[in-house]
């Protein structure tokens, strides 16, 4: 029985361990890294402040997602944050996923 856990595993981690380091890359393909960085503000706040604004919330990914693909304005001063159309509802959530994992 302990033979069949190894590939087993291995397998897992194959499909998960592809998501966990397309972020970055997709952050970077949709023009977030253009605005933002990991660790310090730019244009608009560091990803790391952003996953602790939204510790808390348990609505965050959600309203975050939604506000990656349709802009915002007022949570983080009045520098608007453009809509991104191009970004679709599965990258949003992976990215917003990403995001709110920074510490």
């Amino acid at each position: 029985m302990k033979a069949f856990r190894l590939p087993l595993i291995l397998s897992a981690l194959v499909v998960v361990a592809p998501a966990a380091f397309a972020s970055p890359e997709l952050a970077q393909k949709r023009s977030c890294m253009a605005c933002h960085a990991i660790d310090k503000k730019l244009v608009g706040p560091a990803f790391k402040d952003i996953a602790a604004k939204y510790a808390a919330d348990k609505d965050a990914p959600a309203k975050l997602a939604t506000k990656v693909q349709k802009g915002g304005v007022g949570s983080w001063g009045q520098i608007p944050m453009p809509a991104n159309p191009a970004v679709t509802d599965a990258e949003a959530k992976e990215l917003v996923a990403w995001v709110l994992k920074q510490k």
